[in-house]
């Protein structure tokens, strides 16, 4: 019997993405890490500040059964909506977790020591901080090696902040703790061939009937009009296990000759 894997996914959040103030890493980032370990991004999604759309966004993503990380917006400013979105998503309430709690305490102790000051725990910036803890409830924490301010997880919803310092770590960890019977390095491989003085159009029909005749991988055509090396060209190729990608490959060229289409060179990828 088939079990269909999950898909992972990515959702990034904050006004400064859209707006051109910061440049996102965070997508190049996860799918460096994912493919590390065999394993493939499924979708990605961006969205502002708006607290609606996050919990729109938020609540397909619970739904979905995806695996998912939603980066940014878990701070304590009045920015920062991602908590609230992610709860109200989960029609729950939102509560302090008492091991978040206790990090935060612990952060905020050890910043007073290097300081030199003494720790006041009833102070109102420090009372105010603690609001980087009050998660959804029955969230569970993902330990942060930066700083120790916690992210959360609900269900396969794992939220970490907008920071690449310390959502980077987060996320691998997360990979390798949760979802290392997912792994499947050596698993994938895509192999394509360079095809020059052709159009998509034209390549369509065969690549339908790759794909209809093996129903295991997909079919892909990159067109490229300004290539350093190859100029006007179409990278055109099949992905998935190599067991089925080798006898799609080969149907893929036999109908490229048929076609008389003018190959470049092959291309594998893993």
């Amino acid at each position: 019997m088939t079990t269909t894997r999950p898909d992972f996914g990515l959702i990034i959040v904050g006004d400064e993405i859209l707006s051109g103030k910061r440049a996102d890493k965070h997508l190049p980032k996860l799918i460096e890490l994912l493919s590390a370990r065999g394993l493939q991004l499924g979708w990605s999604e961006y969205v502002g500040d708006k607290p609606e759309r996050i919990t729109e966004t938020l609540k397909r993503a619970f739904a979905s059964g995806d695996i998912v990380f939603s980066c940014g917006g878990i701070g304590a400013t009045p920015d920062d909506h991602t908590r609230q979105c992610a709860a109200r998503a989960l029609g729950v309430p939102l509560e302090l977790h008492p091991e978040a709690e206790a990090l935060i305490r612990e952060r905020m102790q050890d910043t007073a020591r290097e300081q030199g000051i003494p720790y006041e725990p009833d102070r109102s910036d420090n009372i105010h901080r603690l609001n980087m803890g009050v998660f959804p409830q029955g969230a569970t924490i993902i330990r942060n090696p930066y700083n120790k301010i916690p992210g959360f997880t609900v269900g396969t919803v794992h939220f970490v902040p907008g920071f690449p310092v310390m959502a980077w770590p987060m996320m691998e960890n997360v990979l390798d703790e949760r979802y290392a019977h997912l792994f499947s390095k050596g698993a994938y491989v895509e192999k394509s061939v360079i095809v020059f003085g052709s159009m998509e159009a034209t390549l369509t029909p065969l690549m339908e009937q790759v794909e209809r005749e093996h129903p295991t991988v997909k079919v892909f055509s990159l067109p490229s009009v300004d290539h350093p090396t190859y100029g006007r060209h179409i990278d055109l190729g099949v992905k998935g296990a190599p067991e089925h990608v080798d006898p799609a490959y080969r149907t893929l060229l036999d109908g490229l000759a048929v076609l008389k289409a003018r190959l470049g060179p092959e291309l594998v990828r893993n």
